[in-house]
């Protein structure tokens, strides 16, 4: 049997507390006890070995960091549809990196890859993969970085619960997809990062977009554009129809009509006033004319009657003042005066011989 010795100031880095009859992978050099004459192991490094005490120090790990909020959905960030560069951190010549370029070469084999090799199991597998995570964000060498490898046991899958790469990934600026192993498998970076992806590959596909369905979606979106707009031309050419010479003039007609047709009847109404109005005035006219034409002298003298006025004497030089003054009383005349009658048609000179009263 082989003693085993590792010193207090170790014991700092382990992230369990070794007990008795726990199972545990140790590393470290053989020396030699000289006092007793022994072979000793000097233990640098420890980690737990059996699957039952691996999974009772991941759940103890997990609760530390879900405590610390490492794990919260509020610190999840969405993908970006369209990256343009993928960064890797994985091994360079595993199977996880060709099953993510083969995906990314049939779906979209335009998109920029930068592979961060990295040992993805290992006693220095977590330090390398941190420090690639670390990396790509320094560095800005993706828009999205994909941690992960193919499937195996779980002490090989323990460089993906390590804290150190747990902390890389929740500290990073970019998206992380954790891709590490087979769908059933699990590591604590799967609860770290903004996404988990049952398999390396499917990361791949969830970072492409296929071209096929692009096509489709660009089709579609075509489509529906082409709806729109005619449609929109559609309502257009009914609206430009209604500005139509013809559409224009029946409207007209239609609006005008009715002010047309009461125009019509106002003017006809106006026309019939005036013309009552000019015939009653008309009448009117015609009854004052001959009420005038009754009473006018010339009617009176065409009865038989006649006017007397004074004319000047024989001999006289100038006009006398009462010189065509009518005569309306004998008595103003006297026999030898000389008078001028009017007749209804007609006149006369004549002179008084004898005056009757």
């Amino acid at each position: 049997m082989l003693q085993a010795v590792m010193f207090r100031y170790r014991t700092r880095g382990l992230g369990f507390e070794p007990v008795d009859g726990m199972l545990v992978r140790a590393r470290g050099s053989v020396t030699v006890y000289a006092a007793r004459g022994q072979y000793q192991l000097l233990v640098e490094g420890m980690e737990r070995a059996g699957t039952g005490d691996i999974l009772a120090m991941l759940e103890e790990r997990k609760r530390a960091l879900a405590a610390e909020g490492l794990f919260d959905d509020e610190r999840k960030r969405p993908l970006p549809r369209f990256p343009s560069r993928i960064a890797v951190v994985t091994s360079p010549t595993g199977a996880a990196i060709r099953d993510i370029l083969n995906v990314l070469g049939r779906r979209n084999s335009g998109m920029g890859v930068v592979v961060l090799p990295a040992a993805v199991q290992g006693d220095e597998a977590a330090a390398q993969i941190a420090a690639q995570i670390e990396a790509a964000n320094r560095l800005e060498l993706g828009d999205v970085i994909i941690v992960g490898r193919g499937g195996g046991s779980i002490e090989d899958l323990l460089p993906f619960s390590d804290e150190a790469v747990v902390r890389a990934i929740a500290a990073s600026r970019i998206p992380v997809i954790s891709a590490v192993g087979h769908e059933i498998d699990w590591t604590l970076s799967d609860f770290a990062a903004d996404l988990r992806a049952p398999t390396p590959s499917a990361a791949a596909e969830l970072v492409s977009e296929s071209r096929e369905a692009l096509s489709r979606e660009v089709a579609q979106f075509a489509a529906e554009l082409e709806t729109a707009v005619h449609s929109r031309l559609d309502r257009a050419r009914l609206l430009l129809e209604r500005f139509e010479p013809t559409a224009v003039e029946a409207r007209l007609q239609r609006v005008l009509m009715p002010s047309a047709r009461r125009l019509d009847e106002a003017r006809d109404e106006l026309a019939a006033a005036i013309s009552a109005a000019l015939e009653l005035r008309s009448r009117r006219l015609e009854i004052a004319a001959r009420e005038l034409e009754a009473m006018s002298p010339r009617a009176v003298l065409a009865r038989g009657f006649a006017v007397v006025r004074r004319a000047a004497a024989p001999g006289a030089s100038g006009r006398a003042p009462d010189q065509g003054a009518a005569v309306r009383d004998s008595s103003a005349l006297a026999s030898g005066d000389r008078v001028e009658i009017t007749f209804s048609r007609g006149e006369a000179a004549a002179e008084v011989l004898e005056v009757r009263k």
